[in-house]
């Protein structure tokens, strides 16, 4: 007698599926690739695939109902909310194209106090990445979150800096700047090229707050890491 397969398993099996057929159409794959370059408001998405806004809602539709991407409320401008790839989902990224690759001489990582999650991205980046990389505030605080440093500690990393310091004295004109927070995003619409949702874990101020950012945090590095060469790609 053959075993039947646990309720569980078929029900893992169902959500793969979904997840698949979600992810089998071309417009849906554009909007993959363009969450996995940078978060984006949907009219953000709309206008940068060019899609009219009743279709990419109904894309928009699909992709969340399979777990494919997410939409979060703005911690700044509380009346925009940003769509995100579920990093987490191994088929979501597996399905993620490489990109083409683009120069940047360096990269600067901003978030308001430049005591978290900026410092989180600098370090990972300067592991993964020869280019040039910093991290800055647009308000920044006295000193790194305590906590902040505990996560980079119990990740095997440490700040590139001391302590935080101010974009206006740390950003050059031919940085690639990625904001990883909404407030330091929406502060200035020409701040930065890529923006990265992500909640200030100080706000919560309990480890496991700042160990989530760093696992959101972590997957957007590495793609980016593998997409930025250092000056001209050609």
């Amino acid at each position: 007698m053959v075993p039947q397969q646990p309720l569980s398993y078929i029900g893992r099996v169902t959500d793969r599926a979904s997840l698949l057929a979600a992810l089998a159409d071309p417009q849906r794959l554009r909007i993959v690739d363009a969450l996995a370059e940078g978060d984006r408001a949907p009219t953000e998405l709309s206008e940068a695939l060019e899609l009219p806004s009743n279709l990419l809602a109904h894309h928009l539709g699909v992709l969340t109902e399979a777990g494919v991407i997410r939409r979060r409320r703005s911690d700044g401008d509380g009346r925009r909310s940003y769509l995100a790839l579920n990093w987490d989902e191994p088929i979501v990224a597996a399905t993620i194209g490489s990109g083409e690759a683009f120069g940047a001489c360096r990269v600067v990582f901003v978030c308001t106090a430049n005591s978290a999650r900026s410092q989180f991205a600098a370090a990972l980046f300067a592991r993964q990445s020869d280019v040039p990389v910093a991290s800055a505030g647009t308000q920044p605080a006295d000193a790194i979150n305590p906590r902040a440093l505990a996560e980079l500690e119990r990740r095997g990393l440490e700040p590139l800096t001391p302590h935080p310091v101010s974009l206006a004295f740390e950003r050059r004109m031919d940085d690639l700047v990625v904001a990883v927070c909404d407030n330091a995003y929406e502060a200035d619409g020409t701040l930065a090229s890529v923006h990265w949702s992500v909640p200030d874990p100080a706000a919560a101020d309990t480890d496991e707050a700042f160990a989530a950012a760093f696992d959101q945090i972590q997957p957007r590095v590495r793609r980016l890491a593998a997409a930025v060469t250092n000056g001209d790609p050609s």
